[in-house]
């Protein structure tokens, strides 16, 4: 007997479509490696269905009240929650993650941040009007920006879907949605959640694979392009969008250092980075894997940091004792096993290493030790539950192995010292600086890096600005 294949489907100005020209593509669940579902390949007569969907709908939506934006947001909310099992299953099965983790520690942020971005349609702040000329009155006013084409990525497929339509939405623009060619289920589940909400073409999803992206941010009909991605695919969304001066956000990747100093709470440290690092199988661009320590605790700290790991499960996502799935794909697969088999004869593997299992993606939890600034591990993403260790000598020695590297989007310090966390802190040259702790987020703070981690704020109300435009309206005193 052969299992029938789920089929997924676009949602395209209300409905549910296969691509225009009947390809597919399956949908594979990396926990065990087979086909599970099929979903279109959409091409540009899809992508052209979406963008037009999503500028029908546009002038409508635009001149809603902040407060009907706010209360379909909180619907939206509300009925996430209400369907939060079938939400998780699809979560899992896209990316093998454990249930009891996802249902934990993802789907309750992901509605609380839609309930933020609901409140803060309401409280779009500017300057005060004023007369900065004689006999004339100037207005600032802050609009939405039109059609958004959003491109999520796998690691994180239902969250980061929220972190782009909650606000776009909220601001009063219209969304055409691309997650990921190998997570779509939830996606999709999403947009039948949300159909009964929002009036047809406001929100729309288009599955696909990178060619589909490249017709929605080359398309002429979005005023902005937004992905969560790679930096390569960043630096080639920015030069597509620079051919139409389209605005651009970009949240890329990450290479986080980790600076523990000599008086730091060792076991705290230890155990918080080792969940901060291999959590969601280090397939996070904050994660916690690049690990810098004073030289005069890092045999004691590498020790612990291995044992941790040894501790440490994964597995398949019904098993309640895993922190961690499997790596997203067998590419992923083979990434992070490409930088443990070509590290240099100086380093030396303290935990893991190696393959879980000959079933699905799985990668032990592992530790690299004895590495110098320049090697590839240190500079490049692994994106993988692989942490590295180096060791420092003072204050000036951690902040330059800290900030060199070409990501810049979270950092942590973990020091007793509340002067020297000041100072790094100051001197970090990330978007984010966690003290004594690393990885947690709030709905009302800003996320967001520099340098090739990219440009832009998700959450908080930076990020909800970046989806609003500024408009000067001056009018004469006489009438």
């Amino acid at each position: 007997m052969t299992t029938e294949l789920r089929r997924l489907r676009n949602y395209i100005g209300g409905e549910f479509k296969d691509a225009a020209d009947g390809r597919t593509t399956e949908v594979v669940n990396p926990a065990t490696g087979e086909v599970y579902a099929t979903a279109p390949l959409s091409g540009q007569a899809d992508v052209d269905a979406a963008m037009a969907a999503a500028a029908a709908a546009f002038p409508g939506w635009r001149d809603t009240t902040p407060a009907e934006r706010q209360k379909a947001l909180l619907k939206i909310a509300d009925a996430f929650e209400a369907r939060a099992d079938e939400l998780v299953a699809a979560e899992s099965e896209n990316t093998g993650k454990p249930l009891g983790l996802t249902a934990s520690e993802e789907l309750p942020p992901m509605v609380d941040q839609i309930r933020f971005f609901a409140g803060a349609a309401r409280l779009l702040e500017g300057r005060s009007a004023g007369e900065y000329m004689d006999g004339m009155t100037s207005i600032i006013r802050r609009e939405p920006v039109g059609v958004c084409a959003q491109v999520a990525p796998w690691n994180y497929p239902m969250m980061m879907a929220v972190w782009k339509f909650a606000p776009a939405i909220a601001a009063g623009n219209t969304v055409v949605l691309k997650p990921s060619d190998t997570t779509p289920a939830s996606t999709v589940l999403m947009a039948e959640i949300i159909d009964s909400v929002l009036p047809k073409g406001v929100f729309n999803v288009v599955c696909g694979d990178r060619e589909t992206g490249k017709a929605m941010v080359e398309h002429s009909t979005p005023a902005m392009a937004s992905i969560t991605g790679s930096v390569r695919a960043g630096m080639q969304v920015a030069e597509s969008a620079s051919k139409d001066v389209k605005r651009v956000h970009l949240e890329l990747g990450g290479k986080a250092p980790v600076v523990v100093f000599e008086d730091a709470d060792i076991p705290k440290a230890v155990e918080d980075i080792a969940v901060a690092g291999y959590f969601n199988a280090g397939q996070d661009c904050t994660a916690a894997t690049r690990v810098l320590v004073h030289e005069s605790i890092h045999d004691e700290f590498v020790a612990a940091l291995a044992k941790a790991a040894a501790d440490t499960k994964t597995g398949a996502p019904d098993d309640e004792d895993v922190l961690y799935g499997p790596l997203n794909n067998p590419n992923q697969l083979g990434q992070v096993a490409g930088f443990i088999e070509r590290l240099p004869a100086h380093a030396k593997v303290e935990a893991g290493g190696h393959r879980v299992g000959e079933k699905g993606y799985f990668y032990a939890p592992t530790v690299v030790s004895g590495l110098k600034q320049d090697d590839e591990i240190i500079q490049n993403e692994v994106f993988g539950p692989v942490i590295t260790v180096q060791s420092f000598t003072d204050e000036a020695q951690a902040l330059e192995y800290a900030n060199g590297v070409e990501f810049a989007l979270a950092s942590s310090v973990w020091t007793k010292d509340h002067g020297r966390a000041m100072r790094m802190s100051k001197n970090l040259d990330f978007g984010c600086v966690w003290i004594n702790t690393h990885i947690p987020l709030v709905a009302e703070m800003p996320h967001g890096g520099f340098k090739k981690s990219g440009y832009g704020k998700d959450l908080s109300a930076y990020g909800f600005e970046d989806y609003t435009r500024i408009k000067h309206v001056m009018t004469s005193l006489d009438g």
